[in-house]
Order: C-alpha cells, then sequence, then structure tokens
C-alpha cells in the first residue's frame, strides 16, 4: 500500500462538498455508516437526512446563532451535523460531561441560543439535570420533535434536492468556520477552538496521506465527537475516504466494545491509552484479530499497554499526538515507521518551530502552523469574534524533542512541570516512574505551592499500597531525580477522567488544595 501523496488544492472545500465529494467518487448507495441501533447509512441516506432535517434547523436556528449539538456519537449526531451545513448554520459541538458550568460559558462564548438534542439520549445518559440547567440560558430542541415535523412533502423536497445537492446546499467558503470544538479542559477552563471547513478537510488529507489505509478496510469509533480525535478521524476521515465507520456512544463500555469489534470485523481503530487497556482486559481471544492499524492519542502509551497488545492480539499500537486547536493530528507514527516512545513523524504541510523554555533542559515548546491549525480562539467579549492566530502559529504549550528523522518525543506540557528547589521537574516523568513500580494501576501528579522548596508533587493512585518508599527505591535504582520522587501519596478510588479519556487535573488540584490545607489547618 504507498502513501497517497498530500495535495494542498484538495483541502479548499466545505465539509459538505468533501461528503458530496466522497459520495460521488464512492457512488450514493455506498453503505458508510453504522452504528449501535445497528442501522446502515448510505451516502445518499445522510445526503437526504441533512437535507430533511437542515430544513427544519433553517427555520428553527437564526443565521446569526450557533447550533449547539449535545448527543452522543451515532448516525443521528452526524446527519444533525451535515444538517447543519446544508442549512448553512455552523455546528458548536458541546461536550455533555463538562458540567453545566463549563457548558454555560461554552454557549455564551460561541453565541449558541439554541441546543439540538434527544430526549431519549438525556434519558439513557441521565442528564436530567443538565437538561435543567442549560433550559435556563439556552433552548433545548429535540430531534424526537423535529422529526414528527419532517412529514411526506419534506422528505419529496429532500430527495429532489438530494439529485441536486450543490444546487440547493447553503453557499460557504472553505474559510468560513467549519465547527466550534472546545478543548479538553484537562488543566482549565476549556476555550472555544475555532475550526475552518478547511482546516478539517485538510486533517483527513494529510492523515490520510501519511498513513496508508486499505480502500476495504473499516473502522470502528467509541471516541465522543465532541472531541477532535472522535470527529475527525473517527467520523469524518472515513466518510471522506469512502471507508465504512461503525460509531458506538460511548468509550466506557469496556465488555462491549471487544465483542463489537469482532462482530463488525473493524480494521482500524482510535483509543486512548486508559481505554485500552481495559478494552485489552475485557477483550476474549481473538475479539480483536481483526484490527490492522489500532491510533492511540490524547495520553502518553505505556510500555505494559503496547506489549499487552503485540503479546495477545498482535496489534502494533501507533502512537500519535494532536490538539484541537490542529483539527486534531499533529503528528503520528505509520505501520512501516513505528518509533516507540515517539509519537512519530509531522504530518505532511505541516510546519513547525521549537523555542526554548527557562529552566527546561533537554526539549522546547512546539508552535505550529499549517493548512490544519485553527483560525483562533472564541473571543466571548465579543459576538463571533474570534482572536486570530500570530501569522497563523498555535503555541501548543508542549515541550518537545524532535530527533535526526523527525520523529517527536513529547516531553510534557509546559504546565506540566513543577519547579522543586529552582530544578524543573516533569510531572509526566513522575507519573512514568509511578507506573514502572505499579504498572497495573492509574497515577497521576500534581504540583501544590510550597513554602520551602517552590511547589511540591502530590501523586494520586489507585493502588491501595503505594508507598513513597518504593517509589524512591525504584527513582535511587534508575538513576532517576530524588526531587522527582513525590513525598505524598495519596490512594483513591479511581483517577478521575475528562469525556474524552485524559485525566481530570482540575479535579485532582482541587482534591490536592483541599485535603493539603486541611491537613496544615489541622
Amino acid at each position: 500500500m504507498a502513501h497517497s501523496p498530500f495535495e494542498l488544492a484538495r483541502t479548499r472545500v466545505t465539509l459538505f462538498e468533501a461528503l458530496l465529494r466522497a459520495r460521488d467518487a464512492k457512488g450514493g448507495k455506498h453503505p458508510i455508516l453504522e452504528d449501535h441501533e445497528r442501522k446502515v447509512l448510505s451516502y445518499d441516506d445522510i445526503v437526504r437526512g441533512a437535507f430533511a432535517l437542515g430544513g427544519k434547523i433553517e427555520s428553527l436556528i437564526r443565521k446569526s446563532e450557533t447550533a449547539g449539538i449535545l448527543l452522543p456519537t451515532g448516525a443521528g449526531c452526524t446527519v444533525v451535523f451535515f444538517a447543519c451545513h446544508a442549512a448553512g448554520r455552523t455546528p458548536a459541538m458541546l461536550n455533555f460531561t463538562a458540567g453545566a458550568m463549563n457548558l454555560k460559558a461554552a454557549c455564551q462564548a460561541a453565541n449558541v441560543r439554541k441546543i439540538l438534542t434527544s430526549r431519549r439520549f438525556i434519558q439513557m445518559a441521565r442528564l436530567e439535570a443538565l437538561e435543567a440547567e442549560l433550559s435556563k440560558f439556552a433552548t433545548l430542541i429535540y430531534l424526537e420533535d423535529v422529526r414528527e415535523k419532517v412529514d411526506f412533502g419534506d422528505k419529496i423536497v429532500a430527495l429532489v434536492k438530494s439529485f441536486f445537492p450543490r444546487v440547493f446546499a447553503a453557499k460557504a467558503n472553505p474559510d468560513d468556520t467549519g465547527v466550534i470544538l472546545f478543548t479538553s479542559g484537562s488543566y482549565g477552563t476549556p476555550k472555544g477552538a475555532v475550526l475552518s471547513h478547511s482546516n478539517i478537510v485538510a486533517n483527513v488529507e494529510q492523515a490520510h496521506a501519511h498513513i496508508p489505509f486499505d480502500p476495504k478496510w473499516s473502522f470502528f469509533c467509541p471516541l465522543p465527537m465532541f472531541h477532535c480525535f472522535g470527529l475527525t478521524g473517527g467520523v469524518l476521515l472515513p466518510i471522506f475516504t469512502g471507508h465504512k465507520t461503525f460509531l458506538f456512544p460511548s468509550p466506557l463500555q469496556v465488555k462491549e466494545i471487544p465483542k463489537l469489534i469482532k462482530d463488525t470485523g473493524a480494521n482500524v481503530f482510535f483509543a486512548t491509552d486508559t481505554f485500552a487497556q481495559q478494552y485489552a482486559r475485557n477483550a476474549a481471544d481473538g475479539d480483536l484479530s481483526s484490527i490492522e492499524i489500532m491510533v492511540c492519542g490524547a495520553e502518553r502509551v505505556k510500555d505494559e499497554t503496547r506489549e499487552l497488545y503485540k503479546r495477545r492480539f498482535d496489534i502494533e499500537i501507533l502512537e500519535g499526538y494532536g490538539a484541537t486547536e490542529a483539527s486534531p493530528v499533529i503528528a503520528v507514527n505509520a505501520p512501516l515507521h513505528n518509533k516507540h516512545g515517539t509519537v512519530g513523524q509531522f504530518l505532511p504541510g505541516l510546519e513547525w518551530r521549537l523555542e526554548p523554555v527557562p529552566g527546561i533542559d533537554g526539549g522546547q515548546k512546539l508552535y505550529v502552523r499549517g493548512p490544519n491549525v485553527m483560525r483562533g480562539y472564541l473571543d466571548p467579549t465579543k459576538p463571533f469574534g474570534i482572536d486570530l492566530l500570530p501569522d497563523g502559529w498555535h503555541d501548543t504549550g508542549d515541550v518537545v524533542d524532535v530527533d535526526a528523522d523527525g520523529y517527536v518525543t513529547i516531553l510534557g506540557r509546559v504546565k506540566r512541570f513543577a519547579k522543586i528547589g529552582g530544578e524543573m521537574v516533569s510531572l509526566n516523568a513522575v507519573e512514568s516512574y509511578a507506573a514502572h513500580v505499579w504498572p497495573d494501576n492509574l497515577h497521576a501528579a500534581v504540583a501544590l505551592p510550597d513554602s520551602r522548596k517552590g511547589e511540591r508533587i502530590i501523586l494520586f493512585t489507585d493502588r491501595v499500597d503505594a508507598s513513597t518508599d518504593a517509589l524512591q527505591a525504584w527513582c535511587r535504582e534508575h538513576g532517576a531525580s530524588e526531587l522527582a520522587a513525590p513525598k505524598r501519596i495519596v490512594a483513591i478510588d479511581s483517577i478521575p477522567v475528562l469525556g474524552s479519556g485524559k485525566t481530570d487535573y482540575v479535579v485532582l488540584q482541587r482534591m490536592a488544595a483541599e485535603r493539603f490545607a486541611e491537613a496544615k489547618a489541622a
């Protein structure tokens, strides 16, 4: 399988045009989408559904408003996404795990006054309390009600429009806002990333040029569509390149997912390290044997996870790296170019530069610019205001090392370094040391202010008998800095994670501050 060349010209289209281009290439009847309801949709079904629903969205949501989408990963969410584009409305994907406060801030920043959702989803996900909070500042539009109003006449109109989609779809420019996504908020309040149509299409084209996908392969995606990895990688990449994708509403169903992968015979699978470990533990032999390419992102892939997949399923995990601001993929390993411990080489068409960070040796801060890099962040002080990137460069906030062959190693975020006794210590490294001592458990490190040493490290773990002595002994034995051995280890039932699968450091930081403030007071 040869790599496809990356052609910048192919990125200069809207998201709806990219859908139509794929339909033209594969044929309208080509089955492209399936979800847990086990109903298969063709390209024609998606286009017809987008026009039928888009006709209603046009009358319900003003052009001056952004359309909020609060739905799980699935065929319904995909059709709603394209319906917004058919109607000329910009979708903002809302994270239903973010809590009412963050969602209110997101809606205000993105000018969302109407939210497209589903009663059935709210009931099944037990989001009634969130629904009540959201309805205080936005109008909730339930898809069940909208579908009831789609009559025979609407269906005939949608059918006619689907024959001449380029005539009837709302006109847009590739540089217009294609979607608003919110950063994961692992380290603070989520920010609204404004991605153009061309940004997303470019990232699909870059990934497709970088990793050779067999035309016959199908995808399996359990990642949320409010997360860029799920939206671009799991949904739009396969649809735009003609690979059938199976969408599952939650990555948390760790017993169900391995069985479904076996059942669907999926060949391409995206996950995070945390979820990947759980799928492997719950999979029977042979459940994952159809997987040809498995890409893990959003967090570091542990050696144990890599070895487990190789040993049990003969799967070589490809580690990648991205950011919502880059639509999201920045670098990823490829099947014949897989360097363990790195996140692979940069995607084609992406520019990058490194700048030193005072106090941090061995790595520099990464800046990226390219066709997939966002226009800017939402400026909440003015409606539709965008804080544009200076000269198009995005400061990733990540400290990286790039070797002579162009492989990128992530050393940590600038925010994920603690200054102890004048030295910078990587909190990611602390977690990695704990993972070597207790490989079957999850660990997360945060830093608190310390009057004597500047900062001190608190390690949270779900290992009940974890001790500072064992970790310090490992650090001494392996030549790791003693400053990296935390003086406090806190055992908790489970490490809190965000809907994307990333560790929720905001919650842990708060827990550490409360716990040790109380200890001080006592």
